[in-house]
């Protein structure tokens, strides 16, 4: 099944792809920093993402794959 993927390190927690999702299963980390010092987005239950790839559509720096 295709399933979305997100680069933490390259992700500055715009939050697009949160609101994208229609199965409301990407947030921002409330905990995790990376590199740049963003809270990343990540996906809380990959077992339901659908693949539909709105998410890595409204990412506008290209950090979410879906394969």
């Amino acid at each position: 099944m295709t399933k979305a993927k997100i680069d933490g390190e390259a992700c500055k927690g715009c939050g697009l792809c949160v609101g994208a999702c229609p199965k409301k299963i990407i947030s921002l980390s409330k905990s995790k920093i990376n590199r740049q010092g963003y809270f990343p987005a990540e996906i809380t239950d990959i077992e339901a993402c659908i693949g539909c790839a709105l998410c890595a559509v409204m990412c506008p720096d290209v950090c979410i794959e879906v394969e």
